[in-house]
This record gives C-alpha cells, sequence and structure tokens, in this order.
C-alpha cells in the first residue's frame, strides 16, 4: 500500500522524468526520438521478410502471418524494453540516489512509464493495421487495457528484484538479457502452441508471459474474453502478486544500501 501511495503522490515528478528519459535517451542522433518508433518498426519488416516472404510461412489459424504475429510481438517488445531499462535504473541515476529527499522507488517506474508511451503509439499502429485488412473494432479491443495491466504489474514485479540485485552484482544485468533472449523463443511469438504436444504444453504455460502473449492473440483474433481461460488469469494473477510482494520486499530492504554501494 505504501508502494502504491508512493506512486500517486509522485504522479507528477513520474510522468515529467518519463518524458525527459526518452528525450535524454535519443539525444544528439539526427532522428532524435522518432528512433524509438523506427528501431521496432524495422525489427518487424525484417521478422515479416524472413517468414513470409523468405520462408513462405502459411497463413495461421486463416489469418495472414503478419497478422498473426504482430499481436504476440508488440507486448513482447514492451515487456522486454521495460525490464531491460528498469533493470539499470538504479545505476544510470546514481547521481539523484545519493540525494536523502528522493525517492529512489520511483526510478524503475520511470523507464517502465517512458516504454508504455511508445508502446501506446505500437498499439495504435496495430488496430490501424487490423481495420485496414478489414477487421473492424469490436468490444473485444477494450481488452487492451486490461492486458496492458497485466503487463504493468509483471513488469514492475520483476523489475523492483533486478533493479536493486544490480546496484550489488553488475552481472544482473547480463543475465536478464540473456534470459530475455530465452524466453524471446520459448514464448510462442513466432510459432503456435499447437505444434507442441498437449501433454507438454501445460509447461509453455507456466510462462507468464504466455498469458499476456495469448491474451492479445484473442483480442484481435480469436474473439475471446479473458474470463473464458479461469485457470490460466487466477495462475497468472496469482504468479504476479507474488513477483509483486517479492520485488517491493527486495527493493525496500535493500535501498538503504544504494547510495553507499553506487
Amino acid at each position: 500500500m505504501n508502494a502504491i501511495k508512493t506512486l500517486f503522490k509522485n504522479k507528477n515528478l513520474i510522468w515529467e522524468l518519463s518524458k525527459k528519459d526518452i528525450k535524454a535517451k535519443y539525444l544528439g542522433s539526427y532522428l532524435g526520438i522518432l528512433w524509438a518508433f523506427v528501431h521496432p518498426i524495422i525489427t518487424i519488416l525484417v521478422y515479416w521478410f524472413v517468414f513470409q516472404v523468405g520462408l513462405k510461412s502459411n497463413t495461421v489459424n486463416d489469418f495472414p502471418f503478419i497478422l498473426w504475429l504482430l499481436p504476440a510481438i508488440i507486448p513482447w517488445f514492451f515487456i522486454s524494453e521495460s525490464i531491460s531499462s528498469a533493470t539499470n535504473s538504479i545505476i544510470e541515476s546514481s547521481y539523484l540516489v545519493k540525494k536523502i529527499v528522493f525517492k529512489v522507488s520511483i526510478l524503475p517506474l520511470i523507464k517502465i512509464i517512458s516504454s508504455l508511451i511508445i508502446h501506446l503509439f505500437f498499439i495504435v499502429v496495430l488496430l490501424t493495421i487490423f481495420v485496414s485488412y478489414g477487421y473492424g473494432l469490436s468490444w473485444y479491443h477494450l481488452q487492451i487495457f486490461y492486458y496492458l495491466l497485466a503487463s504493468i504489474g509483471l513488469i514492475v514485479g520483476i523489475s523492483y528484484i533486478t533493479a536493486a540485485l544490480n546496484v550489488f552484482l553488475k552481472d544482473v544485468g547480463q543475465f536478464v538479457a540473456m534470459f530475455l533472449q530465452f524466453f524471446f523463443w520459448l514464448t510462442p511469438i513466432f510459432w503456435n502452441l499447437n505444434i507442441v504436444s498437449k501433454e507438454y504444453q501445460f509447461y509453455f504455460k507456466l510462462n507468464p508471459v504466455y498469458y499476456i502473449v495469448s491474451g492479445f492473440r484473442d483480442t484481435f483474433i480469436n474473439k475471446e474474453w479473458f474470463w473464458e481461460h479461469p485457470y490460466l488469469t487466477i495462475y497468472f494473477w496469482t504468479f504476479t502478486c507474488i513477483v509483486i510482494l517479492v520485488g517491493v520486499k527486495v527493493f525496500k530492504k535493500l535501498k538503504i544500501h544504494f547510495a553507499d554501494v553506487i
């Protein structure tokens, strides 16, 4: 509850620092903040060219491959970028950590919010692409807000743990990058879970990112509500709440030592 109160109390500061973080990240480059949008777009186009044109991937569930891919890869961009940047948030802002009056706990949140701003742009792009293909807006698209909340909850919990540990163990950042790469291919983003034997599908569903990725596909493609998967929903929120509680506890316990270590 104290963490939530801190968030709302400092919401204006978090918002201003998030905007500043986006500008600072691309300061000095010719395209500036446009790089935040160009890089993911180029990545998507490369994947589309390799799988759709090069490997001639067939339609998935009667949907063009690019339409099947986008609802999964866009939330992954948000999750991976947020966790990566939030992990290094304390070290990057060491000058703020040493200020007694500054709330160190908002630093990971600043990185997450700055990534969220970019993510919202790509959600609008995603909706536009589906509409341009003839798939109109529906009530199911309201679930986007639900899965955004689910993504943020998971990211916050993980980021508080990794950001705190990264101050003391500099290898944590490298391990996070490695695990994100591993989970990228472990999560059914480029491949359909149905190709896996049913007896093994359960283990892939234990990956909490699967819930978000499949949820976005349910929203845009399968037209299913999140409550139609009650066991998966209960598991995800149980896992996420535990991660948040552990993250807040670890961060609170270690933050008093940040200024001494950095």
